[in-house]
Protein backbone atom coordinates (compact mmCIF):
# COMPACT_ATOMS: atom_id res chain seq x y z
CA UNK A 1 0.00 0.00 0.00
CA UNK A 2 0.97 3.66 -0.27
CA UNK A 3 0.95 4.09 3.50
CA UNK A 4 3.48 6.44 5.04
CA UNK A 5 5.34 3.72 6.89
CA UNK A 6 7.36 4.22 10.03
CA UNK A 7 10.78 2.61 10.36
CA UNK A 8 9.24 -0.13 12.52
CA UNK A 9 6.58 -0.83 9.90
CA UNK A 10 9.20 -0.95 7.15
CA UNK A 11 11.23 -3.44 9.17
CA UNK A 12 8.12 -5.51 9.79
CA UNK A 13 7.20 -5.44 6.10
CA UNK A 14 10.69 -6.45 5.04
CA UNK A 15 10.86 -9.25 7.61
CA UNK A 16 7.49 -10.66 6.54
CA UNK A 17 8.42 -10.27 2.89
CA UNK A 18 11.66 -12.21 3.34
CA UNK A 19 9.88 -14.97 5.19
CA UNK A 20 7.27 -15.36 2.47
CA UNK A 21 9.89 -15.23 -0.29
CA UNK A 22 11.83 -18.07 1.30
CA UNK A 23 9.02 -20.22 2.73
CA UNK A 24 5.98 -19.61 0.56
CA UNK A 25 7.14 -19.76 -3.02
CA UNK A 26 4.86 -20.46 -5.97
CA UNK A 27 6.36 -23.95 -6.03
CA UNK A 28 4.97 -24.44 -2.53
CA UNK A 29 1.64 -22.96 -3.63
CA UNK A 30 1.45 -25.45 -6.50
CA UNK A 31 2.47 -28.36 -4.28
CA UNK A 32 -0.48 -27.69 -1.99
CA UNK A 33 -3.12 -27.42 -4.74
CA UNK A 34 -5.66 -30.11 -3.91
CA UNK A 35 -4.37 -30.53 -0.36
CA UNK A 36 -7.34 -30.75 2.05
CA UNK A 37 -5.72 -28.22 4.40
CA UNK A 38 -4.02 -25.99 1.83
CA UNK A 39 -1.17 -24.66 3.95
CA UNK A 40 1.58 -25.87 6.24
CA UNK A 41 1.18 -25.41 9.99
CA UNK A 42 4.84 -24.46 10.29
CA UNK A 43 4.23 -21.47 8.04
CA UNK A 44 1.15 -20.55 10.06
CA UNK A 45 3.04 -20.76 13.36
CA UNK A 46 5.89 -18.64 12.01
CA UNK A 47 3.39 -16.06 10.78
CA UNK A 48 1.84 -15.92 14.24
CA UNK A 49 5.29 -15.36 15.71
CA UNK A 50 5.73 -12.45 13.29
CA UNK A 51 2.47 -10.95 14.56
CA UNK A 52 0.02 -11.80 11.80
CA UNK A 53 -2.71 -12.83 14.26
CA UNK A 54 -2.13 -10.37 17.08
CA UNK A 55 -2.68 -6.92 15.54
CA UNK A 56 -6.30 -6.58 16.70
CA UNK A 57 -5.82 -8.40 20.00
CA UNK A 58 -5.39 -6.20 23.11
CA UNK A 59 -2.04 -6.40 24.87
CA UNK A 60 -3.64 -7.91 27.96
CA UNK A 61 -4.40 -11.00 25.86
CA UNK A 62 -0.98 -11.26 24.25
CA UNK A 63 -1.64 -9.02 21.28
CA UNK A 64 0.02 -5.87 20.07
CA UNK A 65 0.69 -3.82 16.97
CA UNK A 66 3.71 -2.39 15.20
CA UNK A 67 2.51 1.20 14.96
CA UNK A 68 -0.35 1.34 17.44
CA UNK A 69 -2.75 1.18 14.49
CA UNK A 70 -3.53 -2.49 14.07
CA UNK A 71 -5.72 -2.21 10.98
CA UNK A 72 -3.02 -0.37 9.04
CA UNK A 73 -0.43 -2.92 10.13
CA UNK A 74 -2.76 -5.68 8.98
CA UNK A 75 -3.05 -3.94 5.63
CA UNK A 76 0.71 -4.38 5.18
CA UNK A 77 0.37 -8.08 5.97
CA UNK A 78 -2.61 -8.55 3.66
CA UNK A 79 -0.81 -6.99 0.71
CA UNK A 80 2.21 -9.23 1.20
CA UNK A 81 0.02 -12.31 1.60
CA UNK A 82 -1.77 -11.47 -1.64
CA UNK A 83 1.51 -11.06 -3.46
CA UNK A 84 2.54 -14.54 -2.30
CA UNK A 85 -0.90 -16.21 -2.64
CA UNK A 86 -0.73 -17.30 0.99
CA UNK A 87 -3.52 -19.73 1.80
CA UNK A 88 -3.76 -19.71 5.60
CA UNK A 89 -6.79 -18.19 7.40
CA UNK A 90 -5.07 -14.95 8.38
CA UNK A 91 -7.78 -12.52 7.35
CA UNK A 92 -10.82 -14.47 8.71
CA UNK A 93 -9.04 -15.09 12.01
CA UNK A 94 -8.30 -11.39 12.39
CA UNK A 95 -11.90 -10.44 11.63
CA UNK A 96 -13.07 -12.72 14.43
CA UNK A 97 -10.34 -11.47 16.75
CA UNK A 98 -11.42 -7.89 16.12
CA UNK A 99 -15.05 -8.76 16.88
CA UNK A 100 -14.10 -10.47 20.14
CA UNK A 101 -11.88 -7.56 21.15
CA UNK A 102 -14.73 -5.08 20.60
CA UNK A 103 -17.39 -7.24 22.26
CA UNK A 104 -18.64 -7.04 25.82
CA UNK A 105 -18.04 -10.75 26.29
CA UNK A 106 -15.00 -10.72 28.54
CA UNK A 107 -15.26 -14.45 29.10
CA UNK A 108 -14.99 -15.30 25.40
CA UNK A 109 -12.24 -12.74 24.87
CA UNK A 110 -10.19 -14.11 27.73
CA UNK A 111 -10.68 -17.70 26.59
CA UNK A 112 -9.92 -17.29 22.90
CA UNK A 113 -7.93 -14.13 22.14
CA UNK A 114 -4.75 -15.36 23.78
CA UNK A 115 -4.91 -18.55 21.71
CA UNK A 116 -5.62 -16.60 18.52
CA UNK A 117 -2.73 -14.21 19.09
CA UNK A 118 -0.37 -17.16 19.64
CA UNK A 119 -1.56 -18.94 16.48
CA UNK A 120 -2.99 -21.80 18.53
CA UNK A 121 -6.55 -21.24 17.35
CA UNK A 122 -8.01 -20.28 13.97
CA UNK A 123 -11.39 -18.82 13.17
CA UNK A 124 -13.75 -18.00 10.31
CA UNK A 125 -16.55 -15.46 9.94
CA UNK A 126 -19.74 -17.34 9.04
CA UNK A 127 -21.82 -14.42 7.82
CA UNK A 128 -22.37 -14.98 4.08
CA UNK A 129 -25.62 -16.46 2.87
CA UNK A 130 -26.93 -17.49 -0.51
CA UNK A 131 -28.25 -15.08 -3.16
CA UNK A 132 -25.47 -12.52 -2.72
CA UNK A 133 -26.38 -11.82 0.90
CA UNK A 134 -23.14 -10.87 2.61
CA UNK A 135 -24.53 -9.41 5.84
CA UNK A 136 -27.07 -12.04 6.91
CA UNK A 137 -30.02 -9.83 5.98
CA UNK A 138 -32.12 -12.78 4.81
CA UNK A 139 -31.65 -14.60 8.10
CA UNK A 140 -31.14 -18.08 6.71
CA UNK A 141 -29.66 -19.18 10.05
CA UNK A 142 -32.19 -18.98 12.87
CA UNK A 143 -31.38 -19.03 16.57
CA UNK A 144 -34.18 -20.31 18.79
CA UNK A 145 -34.02 -19.83 22.54
CA UNK A 146 -33.79 -23.02 24.65
CA UNK A 147 -33.55 -23.67 28.37
CA UNK A 148 -29.73 -23.80 28.23
CA UNK A 149 -28.97 -21.39 25.40
CA UNK A 150 -29.83 -21.37 21.71
CA UNK A 151 -30.42 -23.83 18.89
CA UNK A 152 -28.99 -22.87 15.48
CA UNK A 153 -30.52 -24.07 12.23
CA UNK A 154 -29.66 -23.01 8.69
CA UNK A 155 -26.82 -22.62 6.17
CA UNK A 156 -23.94 -20.20 5.70
CA UNK A 157 -22.09 -20.15 2.37
CA UNK A 158 -19.51 -19.47 1.04
CA UNK A 159 -17.29 -19.24 4.13
CA UNK A 160 -13.56 -18.74 3.65
CA UNK A 161 -11.29 -21.19 5.49
CA UNK A 162 -14.12 -22.78 7.47
CA UNK A 163 -12.48 -26.16 6.83
CA UNK A 164 -9.61 -25.33 9.22
CA UNK A 165 -11.41 -23.01 11.63
CA UNK A 166 -11.47 -24.04 15.27
CA UNK A 167 -14.13 -21.40 15.94
CA UNK A 168 -16.90 -19.94 13.79
CA UNK A 169 -18.28 -16.46 14.37
CA UNK A 170 -21.90 -17.02 13.32
CA UNK A 171 -24.50 -14.34 12.71
CA UNK A 172 -28.00 -15.65 13.34
CA UNK A 173 -31.49 -14.15 13.41
CA UNK A 174 -33.59 -14.22 16.57
CA UNK A 175 -36.97 -12.71 17.33
CA UNK A 176 -35.15 -9.68 18.77
CA UNK A 177 -32.69 -9.11 15.93
CA UNK A 178 -29.26 -10.38 14.93
CA UNK A 179 -27.09 -12.24 17.42
CA UNK A 180 -23.51 -13.34 16.87
CA UNK A 181 -22.26 -16.53 18.44
CA UNK A 182 -18.80 -18.01 18.74
CA UNK A 183 -19.34 -21.66 17.89
CA UNK A 184 -16.72 -24.40 17.95
CA UNK A 185 -16.59 -26.10 14.56
CA UNK A 186 -16.63 -29.44 16.39
CA UNK A 187 -20.07 -28.71 17.89
CA UNK A 188 -22.63 -31.45 17.30
CA UNK A 189 -24.93 -30.43 14.47
CA UNK A 190 -22.30 -28.31 12.68
CA UNK A 191 -21.16 -29.71 9.34
CA UNK A 192 -18.51 -28.10 7.12
CA UNK A 193 -18.90 -29.09 3.47
CA UNK A 194 -15.99 -28.18 1.14
CA UNK A 195 -16.88 -26.27 -2.02
CA UNK A 196 -15.19 -26.33 -5.41
CA UNK A 197 -14.05 -22.90 -6.53
CA UNK A 198 -12.08 -20.94 -9.08
CA UNK A 199 -9.25 -20.13 -6.66
CA UNK A 200 -7.16 -23.31 -6.48
CA UNK A 201 -5.01 -21.90 -3.68
CA UNK A 202 -7.77 -21.24 -1.15
CA UNK A 203 -10.68 -23.14 0.38
CA UNK A 204 -14.30 -22.15 0.83
CA UNK A 205 -17.05 -24.17 2.48
CA UNK A 206 -20.76 -24.47 3.07
CA UNK A 207 -21.50 -24.62 6.79
CA UNK A 208 -24.70 -26.36 7.83
CA UNK A 209 -26.24 -25.91 11.27
CA UNK A 210 -28.66 -28.73 12.04
CA UNK A 211 -30.15 -27.90 15.45
CA UNK A 212 -26.71 -27.11 16.84
CA UNK A 213 -26.94 -26.34 20.54
CA UNK A 214 -24.85 -23.46 21.87
CA UNK A 215 -24.83 -21.97 25.38
CA UNK A 216 -25.88 -18.40 26.09
CA UNK A 217 -22.27 -17.72 27.07
CA UNK A 218 -21.34 -18.12 23.39
CA UNK A 219 -23.00 -14.80 22.50
CA UNK A 220 -20.50 -12.27 21.15
CA UNK A 221 -23.04 -9.52 20.56
CA UNK A 222 -26.73 -8.76 20.07
CA UNK A 223 -27.64 -6.20 17.42
CA UNK A 224 -30.56 -4.56 15.73
CA UNK A 225 -31.38 -5.21 12.07
CA UNK A 226 -29.02 -2.44 10.90
CA UNK A 227 -26.20 -3.09 13.31
CA UNK A 228 -23.20 -0.83 13.14
CA UNK A 229 -21.06 -3.62 14.54
CA UNK A 230 -21.77 -5.90 11.60
CA UNK A 231 -20.97 -3.02 9.26
CA UNK A 232 -17.68 -2.46 11.10
CA UNK A 233 -16.73 -6.11 10.67
CA UNK A 234 -17.76 -5.98 7.02
CA UNK A 235 -15.68 -2.84 6.42
CA UNK A 236 -12.66 -4.52 8.01
CA UNK A 237 -13.14 -7.62 5.84
CA UNK A 238 -13.49 -5.53 2.68
CA UNK A 239 -10.46 -3.34 3.32
CA UNK A 240 -8.19 -6.29 4.12
CA UNK A 241 -9.46 -8.22 1.11
CA UNK A 242 -8.79 -5.20 -1.11
CA UNK A 243 -5.25 -4.97 0.25
CA UNK A 244 -4.73 -8.65 -0.56
CA UNK A 245 -6.13 -8.19 -4.08
CA UNK A 246 -3.91 -5.17 -4.68
CA UNK A 247 -0.88 -7.18 -3.52
CA UNK A 248 -1.65 -9.99 -5.97
CA UNK A 249 -2.32 -7.53 -8.81
CA UNK A 250 0.86 -5.58 -8.10
CA UNK A 251 2.93 -8.76 -8.21
CA UNK A 252 1.57 -9.70 -11.64
CA UNK A 253 1.95 -6.18 -12.99
CA UNK A 254 5.64 -6.22 -12.05
CA UNK A 255 6.00 -9.70 -13.56
CA UNK A 256 4.40 -8.50 -16.80
CA UNK A 257 6.52 -5.38 -16.93
CA UNK A 258 9.70 -7.45 -16.60
CA UNK A 259 8.46 -9.89 -19.24
CA UNK A 260 7.92 -7.03 -21.69
CA UNK A 261 11.48 -5.88 -21.11
CA UNK A 262 12.87 -9.38 -21.70
CA UNK A 263 10.65 -10.60 -24.56
CA UNK A 264 11.86 -9.45 -27.96
CA UNK A 265 10.02 -9.19 -31.26
CA UNK A 266 11.59 -7.92 -34.48
CA UNK A 267 14.82 -7.30 -32.62
CA UNK A 268 13.32 -5.07 -29.89
CA UNK A 269 11.80 -5.61 -26.43
CA UNK A 270 8.04 -5.68 -26.89
CA UNK A 271 7.73 -3.11 -24.13
CA UNK A 272 9.37 -0.55 -26.39
CA UNK A 273 6.38 -0.45 -28.74
CA UNK A 274 4.20 2.58 -28.13
CA UNK A 275 0.84 0.81 -28.27
CA UNK A 276 1.93 -1.58 -25.52
CA UNK A 277 3.35 1.28 -23.46
CA UNK A 278 -0.09 2.89 -23.52
CA UNK A 279 -1.66 -0.28 -22.17
CA UNK A 280 0.93 -0.51 -19.40
CA UNK A 281 0.30 3.13 -18.49
CA UNK A 282 -3.45 2.50 -18.20
CA UNK A 283 -2.84 -0.55 -16.05
CA UNK A 284 -0.50 1.37 -13.75
CA UNK A 285 -3.06 4.17 -13.37
CA UNK A 286 -5.74 1.65 -12.35
CA UNK A 287 -3.34 -0.10 -9.97
CA UNK A 288 -2.22 3.07 -8.24
CA UNK A 289 -5.83 4.19 -7.87
CA UNK A 290 -6.69 0.79 -6.36
CA UNK A 291 -3.87 1.27 -3.89
CA UNK A 292 -5.11 4.75 -2.99
CA UNK A 293 -8.74 3.77 -2.35
CA UNK A 294 -7.61 0.73 -0.34
CA UNK A 295 -5.32 2.94 1.71
CA UNK A 296 -8.25 5.27 2.38
CA UNK A 297 -10.48 2.36 3.41
CA UNK A 298 -7.91 0.99 5.84
CA UNK A 299 -7.48 4.41 7.43
CA UNK A 300 -11.24 4.88 7.70
CA UNK A 301 -11.65 1.50 9.41
CA UNK A 302 -8.77 2.31 11.76
CA UNK A 303 -10.35 5.66 12.68
CA UNK A 304 -13.94 4.37 12.46
CA UNK A 305 -14.69 7.35 10.21
CA UNK A 306 -17.44 6.55 7.68
CA UNK A 307 -15.73 3.20 7.24
CA UNK A 308 -18.69 1.51 5.57
CA UNK A 309 -18.77 3.88 2.59
CA UNK A 310 -14.99 4.01 2.30
CA UNK A 311 -14.73 0.22 2.28
CA UNK A 312 -17.53 -0.20 -0.26
CA UNK A 313 -15.94 2.45 -2.49
CA UNK A 314 -12.63 0.61 -2.34
CA UNK A 315 -14.24 -2.75 -3.08
CA UNK A 316 -16.30 -1.35 -5.96
CA UNK A 317 -13.16 0.00 -7.63
CA UNK A 318 -10.81 -2.87 -6.83
CA UNK A 319 -13.35 -5.50 -7.88
CA UNK A 320 -13.87 -3.69 -11.18
CA UNK A 321 -10.30 -2.75 -12.18
CA UNK A 322 -7.97 -5.37 -10.70
CA UNK A 323 -9.45 -8.27 -12.71
CA UNK A 324 -9.10 -6.11 -15.83
CA UNK A 325 -5.42 -5.52 -15.03
CA UNK A 326 -4.85 -9.27 -14.69
CA UNK A 327 -6.60 -9.93 -18.01
CA UNK A 328 -4.37 -7.34 -19.64
CA UNK A 329 -1.35 -9.07 -18.13
CA UNK A 330 -2.56 -12.30 -19.69
CA UNK A 331 -2.90 -10.66 -23.10
CA UNK A 332 0.54 -9.07 -22.92
CA UNK A 333 2.15 -12.40 -22.05
CA UNK A 334 0.76 -13.96 -25.20
CA UNK A 335 0.63 -17.74 -25.47
CA UNK A 336 2.88 -18.44 -22.47
CA UNK A 337 0.32 -16.78 -20.21
CA UNK A 338 -2.27 -19.41 -21.08
CA UNK A 339 -0.15 -22.36 -19.96
CA UNK A 340 -0.59 -24.25 -16.72
CA UNK A 341 3.10 -23.77 -15.95
CA UNK A 342 2.85 -19.98 -15.73
CA UNK A 343 1.88 -18.50 -12.36
CA UNK A 344 -0.35 -15.85 -13.90
CA UNK A 345 -3.47 -17.98 -13.91
CA UNK A 346 -3.13 -18.68 -10.18
CA UNK A 347 -3.12 -14.96 -9.47
CA UNK A 348 -6.02 -14.39 -11.84
CA UNK A 349 -8.05 -16.98 -9.96
CA UNK A 350 -7.35 -15.28 -6.62
CA UNK A 351 -8.20 -11.81 -7.92
CA UNK A 352 -11.36 -12.90 -9.75
CA UNK A 353 -12.58 -14.81 -6.69
CA UNK A 354 -11.88 -11.90 -4.36
CA UNK A 355 -13.84 -9.66 -6.71
CA UNK A 356 -16.96 -11.74 -6.03
CA UNK A 357 -16.55 -12.64 -2.35
CA UNK A 358 -18.16 -10.07 -0.01
CA UNK A 359 -19.98 -8.59 -3.00
CA UNK A 360 -18.89 -7.46 -6.45
CA UNK A 361 -18.62 -3.99 -7.93
CA UNK A 362 -22.36 -3.72 -8.69
CA UNK A 363 -23.28 -4.82 -5.16
CA UNK A 364 -21.13 -2.09 -3.62
CA UNK A 365 -22.20 0.59 -6.08
CA UNK A 366 -25.76 -0.11 -4.94
CA UNK A 367 -24.64 0.25 -1.32
CA UNK A 368 -23.02 3.60 -2.14
CA UNK A 369 -25.94 4.98 -4.12
CA UNK A 370 -27.80 6.46 -1.09
CA UNK A 371 -24.68 8.45 -0.18
CA UNK A 372 -25.08 10.48 -3.38
CA UNK A 373 -28.84 10.67 -3.23
CA UNK A 374 -29.72 7.81 -5.55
Amino acid sequence: MDLDLSSDQELFRDTTGRFLASSWTTAEVRRLIGDPIGFERDAWNKGAELGWTSMLVPEEFGGGTISGEGVLDLGIIAELLGGSLFAGPVLPTNIVAGALARSNSEGLAKEHLTKIAAGQETAAWAVAEEHDDWLARSGSVKAVRTDDGYRLTGVKTPIQDAHVADQLLVSATTENGVVQFLVASSTKGVTVQPLDGMDLTRHYARVVFDKAEVPASAIVGEFGPDSGELETQFALALSLQCAETVGATDRMYETTLQYMKDRKAFGRPIGSYQALKHRLADMLLWLETAKAVTDAALKAVQLDADASNAASLAKAYVADRCPVILRECLQLHGGIGYTWEHDLHLYMRRVETNAAIYGGADFHCDRLAPAIGL
